[in-house]
């Protein structure tokens, strides 16, 4: 049931949950969400913690901000502002009523180039801002690795940075004035004037002496010799060589309240003091944010260092020379180093000019004064953009240690003074063997601050406890080095409880009191900073089973063991790299950038599944319709397991689902018509009734019964069955003693036969010998039962298969090379190919027959690559356009295609992203306008700019049937393409 009653919502705010929804409903012009759905969406952020919401109000403008405010207030019900959801420290998870600002308070208001100032709302991704200010040069200077949809608000609540820290400051530095709005209904501007909160030039009058020197008037912090400063006794509580609690003197100070931007020496800046307090103290509703001009050219220096301290301990050195970034990362986060230096940690250096020779002057200068072991210039924009992404997915990739166990944030941005780095690091990894604990850092070097995910047992009572405990030592260790717990994403529900460590009892009690100023209720964000909930409450793994959940994959790296459903879920860490807007680069998430909307997200999925199997709000395991409706848009692309840093692998979980949904129930119509295809058009294939069907689909009346019978969306044509399959049509004229096996798969042989023809031509001319796998008419990838959820027979299919390929006990023991059991197998469509390489071994994991087949599979490209390296394709010379195929981006990779295209002169990209047809996806009843939608986010626009004479080349059935069905445009497999160009047989 998608209800909520207040019984089961508000038992732990003592809330009247009915009666508040109804209220908001009348109150508010925005959505208003309490539903099981609605709230299962955001019980988390990107951290370990979890929160389960009264309901969800997503504003439309200020004035419902201050109406849903007012209704919160009349219920005593706690409020929790939330922008794209990222916060690693569990800043952005709440029992009460949370505010979603990215459905429509989301808007540019204003650009203005000459002031070098915008106006926005809080709900405005990073991104759009960027884009905006590209046009006149300008930017937004922090620039978090989350920047395609982390929201301006979020960055202001976490006072955000970015790797260009070092140059434009963090986002309190890039503040001008904010609008906020208190819980108790007051609207402030905050600017320099401190009268505009009642009680706040007194509270800062009444504790100026404290506020001046950190709450340590007349105590000298001792740094230790080797920092500068006389060598002593260290201050009580404080190591040797450390600083003692106030505030640290270095960038990043992120945690807690910015209390001294309110001294009148500074200002005072109330918007500064603001910025980074995490949604406790005010909403905010607008700001108005400094820009600054960015470089016209940038070089990127890249130098290799034996170690990560041999890396940290330059990073600062090179700050002299005014670089806009010094990052670092070390060789345990780099999967595949072979395009940087030698080294085993690298420091990316970049530096900017006003012409690219400037910029590469520049960054050739870093390599002098570096004293790295090796180092490279890399001055091509691309190459930048390939390195940066290695940085900036490490926030996901560093969620799995090399050897594939979980890692986890908590530990994630702390910051020390950047000349101690070095030190500091040396001191933290001893610190995390102690405690039997790895980690793989990473991050801002030159501005001191680490990221880090470490693999703590959050699943156990002891390892939780080792959490709690390690924590506590960290903190120590940081402050010690003159440090702050937070140098980048706040101090949410992970750190606050360690700030007297920082800061000392004084200045948290000054925390506290200026809190009150602002939200005496404590209804904002409560937990967080000022009065926080303890570090190891509320962490979002408690709820999950501890045992293994049956299912039918094999999720052979999930789970010590394999196998483990809930770990497999457990990949999702928010990172929410799948919020990509419309148009952006990359496949994931096709169904969210058609939509805009969470639930059809990769993340709002994978929480939906997370919830599912904690059963405290969707209640009803399998059986779900909360959960079915949010995986009936997933497109099962399978661009998640490509482009989702932590391998997220969405088709897969919909398939399982589906499974166990629908076990021992009637399915709907579109999988029986669409899900079992292959059985469909082999019947009709054997009646010889193609023509007949083709004559029957052409009726218009007769076409419109049956696909509202079949379940098949109204606005689709049905495509015509070819009248001779391809097996059929090749009939005796393969080769014996075959190179290779073509794949008669069944849209290739059932539904365009043509292509198989003309790959058959090109890998003769190639001087292959082509024949057909043994039973060419029974075998079958799965795929259409997979996708639809239809396990047991897709199980049934690829064993099947296996029987014609390489019977049982035939010959199981020839290893696992790819010649083992035959021939390469050239699949021709790249779904089929992903399957036969990925569901088949994975949904048969015992059948040691399954990874022998998948190790044959080649793609068209690849079959000529390998089995014909020397042979040289006809020269089309001509423009190319067209699609990458969504599952071969994903699973096989299109290098081999690309090179095949240069030799044979067809010039230009093919675009990526989904055509969302998407095999039964795109027929199927209701899917037709996000099919559509998906259509226009790359496919459609690529075609229709390209050069008229340009070739459309899509080598998967579904992505020509779309282009057919929505343009009027015929696209060609490659093989088509190249088989156009060889000379006239006979």
């Amino acid at each position: 049931m998608d209800t909520q009653t207040g019984a089961d919502a508000g038992t732990d705010t003592g809330v009247d949950v009915v009666a508040l929804e109804r209220r908001l409903r009348d109150a508010v012009r925005g959505e208003v969400g309490f539903r099981t759905r609605d709230r299962a969406l955001v019980t988390m952020d990107a951290s370990n913690y979890r929160s389960v919401p009264l309901g969800v109000v997503a504003p439309r403008d200020a004035d419902d901000v201050a109406a849903a405010l007012a209704v919160c207030r009349e219920y005593g019900a706690p409020v929790v502002a939330r922008g794209g959801g990222t916060s690693i420290a569990g800043n952005a998870v709440g029992v009460g009523v949370v505010l979603d600002f990215t459905r429509h308070l989301n808007r540019l208001v204003d650009l203005d180039p000459g002031t070098r100032t915008a106006v926005v709302q809080p709900g405005l991704v990073l991104d759009r801002l960027r884009n905006a200010a590209a046009d006149h040069g300008l930017t937004f200077g922090p620039d978090p690795s989350t920047h395609s949809r982390c929201t301006i608000g979020g960055m202001v609540g976490n006072n955000s940075c970015g790797s260009h820290s070092v140059a434009w400051g963090t986002t309190a530095d890039n503040v001008r004035d904010l609008d906020v709005v208190t819980y108790r209904g007051r609207a402030v501007r905050l600017e320099r004037d401190l009268g505009v909160l009642p009680g706040l030039e007194e509270f800062v009058a009444r504790n100026l002496a404290a506020l001046r020197t950190g709450g340590h008037a007349g105590r000298v912090p001792d740094r230790g010799a080797d920092a500068g400063g006389p060598a002593g006794a260290a201050a009580p509580g404080v190591r040797d060589g450390g600083a003692a609690p106030g505030w640290p003197d270095l960038p990043r100070r992120i945690s807690g309240y910015a209390l001294d931007a309110l001294l009148p020496e500074h200002g005072p800046d109330l918007a500064r003091a603001f910025t980074g307090s995490e949604g406790t103290l005010a909403v905010l509703t607008g700001a108005t944010v400094r820009l600054v001009e960015a470089p016209p050219a940038r070089a990127l220096a890249v130098l290799g260092y034996a170690d990560e301290s041999a890396a940290a301990e330059a990073a600062a050195g090179l700050l002299p020379l005014r670089p806009l970034t010094v990052e670092g990362m070390a060789a345990d986060l780099v999967p595949d180093a072979h395009a940087l230096p030698r080294g085993g940690a690298w420091l990316f250096v970049e530096t900017g000019g006003d012409t690219p020779a400037a910029a590469r002057a520049a960054a050739d200068g870093v390599c002098r004064a570096a004293d790295a072991v090796d180092h490279a210039v890399v001055a091509d924009p691309a190459a930048q953009r390939t390195l940066w992404r290695i940085r900036e997915d490490a926030s996901g990739t560093a969620t799995r240690m090399p050897d594939g166990s979980e890692a986890w944030p908590g530990w994630e941005d702390c910051a020390v003074p950047p000349a101690r780095l070095g030190a500091y690091l040396r001191e933290f990894r001893a610190l995390l063997a102690a405690h039997r604990l790895r980690g793989l850092p990473y991050g801002h070097f030159g501005d001191g601050c680490i990221h880090v995910r470490i693999d703590f047992d959050l699943l156990t009572a002891g390892g939780v406890a080792r959490f709690r405990e390690f924590s506590g030592e960290l903190a120590d260790l940081v402050v010690a080095h003159g440090g702050s717990l937070s140098g980048e994403h706040g101090d949410g529900r992970a750190r606050s409880e360690l700030l007297p460590a920082m800061y000392g009892d004084e200045l948290v009690g000054l925390f506290r009191g200026f809190k009150d100023l602002w939200d005496p209720d404590d209804a904002l964000n409560p937990g967080v900073i000022a009065r926080p909930a303890p570090l190891d409450a509320g962490l979002r793994f408690a709820p999950l089973p501890r045992g293994p959940v049956p299912v039918e994959f094999g999720y052979p790296h999930d789970g010590p063991e394999g196998g483990d459903f809930a770990a497999a879920v457990r990949r999702c860490v928010g990172v929410a790299k799948c919020r990509n807007p419309a148009g952006s680069p990359g496949v994931m998430c096709p169904s969210f950038r058609a939509t805009g909307e969470e639930r059809h997200s990769t993340r709002g999925r994978a929480r939906l599944l997370h919830e599912m199997l904690a059963g405290e709000v969707i209640t009803d395991g399998w059986r779900s319709e909360e959960v079915r409706e949010a995986l009936d848009l997933c497109l099962s692309c399978k661009g998640c397991r490509s482009d989702c840093p932590v391998d997220v692998d969405m088709a897969t979980y919909k398939a399982e689902f589906l499974h166990h949904h629908y076990a021992g129930r009637r399915r709907p119509m579109a999988h029986y018509a669409m899900g079992r295809l292959p059985q469909w058009l082999r019947l009709t294939a054997a009646l010889r009734a193609a023509g007949a069907a083709n004559a029957l689909a052409g009726v218009g009346p007769l076409a419109a019964v049956a696909k509202r019978v079949a379940g098949l969306a109204g606005e689709r044509a049905i495509p015509p069955i070819a009248r001779v399959p391809l097996t059929r049509s090749l009939g005796r004229g393969v080769d014996a003693d075959p190179d290779v096996l073509l794949w008669p798969d069944t849209f290739t042989n059932y539904l365009s036969p043509e292509a198989g023809t003309a790959a058959v031509r090109v890998l003769r001319a190639a001087g292959l010998r082509v024949g057909l796998p043994r039973g060419a008419g029974r075998v079958c990838c799965g795929l259409t039962y997979v996708s639809t959820g239809q396990l047991d027979q897709a199980r049934k299919v690829m064993r099947r298969t296996l029987d014609a390929l390489e019977p049982a006990g035939g010959d199981g023991a020839a290893g696992t090379a790819a010649d083992a059991a035959g021939p390469p197998l050239v699949v021709l469509e790249p779904p089929c190919a992903a399957a036969l390489k990925t569901d088949l071994v994975e949904l048969l994991p015992d059948d040691e027959r399954a990874p022998r087949l998948a190790a044959r599979v080649r793609t068209f490209a690849e079959a000529l690559e390998t089995a014909a390296p020397d042979w040289t394709p006809p020269h089309l010379d001509r423009p190319v356009t067209g699609q990458t195929h969504c599952h071969q981006h994903a699973i096989l990779g299109d290098a081999a295609e690309r090179r095949l295209m240069a030799k044979a002169g067809l010039e230009g990209g093919l675009a990526a992203g989904c055509c969302g047809l998407a095999g039964n996806f795109g027929f199927e009843r209701g899917h037709y306008e996000v099919s559509a939608a998906c259509a226009e986010d790359q496919l459609l626009p690529a075609v229709r700019s390209a050069p008229q004479n340009a070739a459309v080349v899509a080598d998967g059935y579904s992505c020509r049937t779309q282009l057919d069905q929505l343009a009027g445009i015929r696209a060609r497999h490659l093989a088509e393409l190249l088989a156009e160009g060889l000379p006239e047989e006979g």
